[in-house]
């Protein structure tokens, strides 16, 4: 099996970074918050070696790929047309997607607005939401308006995460004070083994009460970090090592361009009200976390996918795990994506 090869690619004026390896047919892996291409660096070997040309990307914003100052340039509509646009630049005509976190939503309206390019989606973490990106309590598939389902969960005395992320001020000051513990215990805090050594119990209770008493909502001045929890030892999936790679390219590349995602979800929603209640017809598969916050959130999405994507392959939920599925849990994660590959056949 073929090594490895990182390049850049001019994607309509954009300029992406991948890492490619393997030969066939051409599957493309995308990344999601905080993280890069190095996301996916236990899957890559595993799906060349199962027969495909499997490439990660840095999104834009990210790594080595463009940085853009406009919000706009963060829209959902360019971030899907990176994806169309590098399946032709790498003289390909079809392309199989995975993505995580934020990775998920692109690759999911990837595939809904592109049938004809895109052959099949797998998910992570986020469900399908339709326009709704994310699937929320009581939202799965963007029946309401962002700012709407956020004040819902939030309570009038709180920020949601993703209202506070999309300021861009407050949240990049916290950043930027302390970057690598940031990136460090929000990485432990959504893992499945922080959860779980916390003790929480995602059926104990209320899910909006949960929510409102996490780390993901924040009361007027509050710093998001004062929530998290700091790992007492790096895990094995996550080491020093590892975070090097990650802070090195975040203190480079900064958060505004990351962050811009969060602060176009009320665009995103209206730019994608045309496709409402329009049928997702590439066949589909979730991967989730029993402890995934984003799996959690979207229960509901889960559970209904059939009712929206005929093509339905199923849901898997990898015990034990968190946030950070494909890190946490390769092996799960590698029979999993392969057993997708090999319904697509």
């Amino acid at each position: 099996m073929s090594e490895a090869q990182h390049r850049l690619v001019d994607v309509n004026g954009v300029r992406l970074h991948l890492v490619e390896q393997g030969e066939g047919p051409l599957v493309i892996l995308v990344h999601g918050f905080p993280e890069l291409w190095y996301s996916w660096r236990f899957q890559m070997p595993a799906i060349a070696g199962a027969g495909y040309r499997v490439v990660a990307i840095d999104q834009r914003g990210y790594g080595r790929s463009s940085k853009f100052w406009q919000p706009d340039a963060y829209r959902i509509h360019p971030l899907v047309g990176d994806l169309v646009g590098l399946v032709h630049a790498l003289g390909e005509g079809q392309a199989i997607l995975i993505g995580h976190d934020w990775g998920a939503p692109v690759v999911w309206t990837a595939a809904w607005l592109h049938p004809d390019i895109f052959t099949g989606v797998m998910g992570m973490s986020v469900p399908f939401s339709g326009c709704g990106l994310i699937a929320l309590p009581g939202n799965p598939f963007g029946e309401r308006p962002p700012h709407e389902i956020h004040r819902a969960i939030s309570g009038p005395d709180q920020d949601f995460y993703q209202v506070h992320f999309s300021a861009l001020d407050g949240i990049i000051v916290e950043i930027e004070q302390d970057l690598r513990g940031w990136v460090r215990d929000l990485t432990w805090t959504a893992s499945g083994a922080g959860i779980a050594g916390a003790g929480v119990d995602f059926n104990a209770g209320d899910p909006i009460e949960l929510i409102r008493g996490s780390a993901f909502c924040l009361k007027p001045g509050q710093r998001m970090c004062e929530r998290f929890m700091t790992p007492p030892e790096m895990p094995a999936w996550f080491t020093e090592a590892d975070l090097d790679i990650y802070v090195d390219a975040l203190e480079r590349g900064g958060f505004s361009g990351p962050l811009s995602y969060y602060r176009n979800l009320e665009n995103d929603w209206h730019d994608l009200a045309p496709m409402q209640g329009k049928p997702m017809t590439v066949p589909a598969m979730f991967l989730g976390g029993e402890y995934d916050v984003g799996s959690w959130w979207g229960t509901e999405a889960i559970a209904r996918a059939p009712e929206v994507i005929p093509n339905w392959l199923g849901a898997r939920i990898v015990k034990g795990a968190g946030h950070w599925v494909q890190q946490e849990y390769p092996e799960e994660t590698n029979a999993a994506v392969l057993d997708f590959l090999r319904a697509l056949r």
